[in-house]
């Protein structure tokens, strides 16, 4: 049974940092790319980062060069560094585990992170 639990959300002044974690259990983590997706309050789920099974990575516009998203395969974990963080940046934080050639994918249960300016 393939299970994702996210941590570390919280609250968060704008400027400071958070770090998520996501850790995975019931899948060989180290063939699946990782992604957070971020869900603000009355608005859709937004992709904001992945990291793909040879650790490439890709971010949205609106974090690129202040969050860092990193996995360490022995750990089954997956990581968002988020640095000079926004009120904007208040969503429910979602870990995403995708294998598209076998159609996999899994999704955590969210982690809250608020932002006050």
């Amino acid at each position: 049974q393939v299970q994702l639990v996210e941590s570390g959300g919280g609250s968060a002044q704008a400027g400071g940092s958070l770090r998520l974690s996501c850790v995975a259990s019931g899948m060989f983590f180290s063939k699946f790319s990782m992604r957070w997706y971020r869900q603000p309050p009355g608005k859709q789920r937004e992709l904001v980062a992945a990291i793909h099974s040879n650790s490439t990575t890709d971010y949205s516009d609106s974090v690129k060069d202040r969050f860092t998203i990193s996995r360490d395969n022995a750990k089954n974990t997956v990581y968002l560094q988020m640095n000079s963080l926004k009120p904007e940046d208040t969503a429910v934080y979602y870990c995403n585990a995708l294998y598209r050639t076998y159609h996999l994918d899994f999704w955590g249960q969210g982690t809250q992170v608020t932002v006050s300016s």
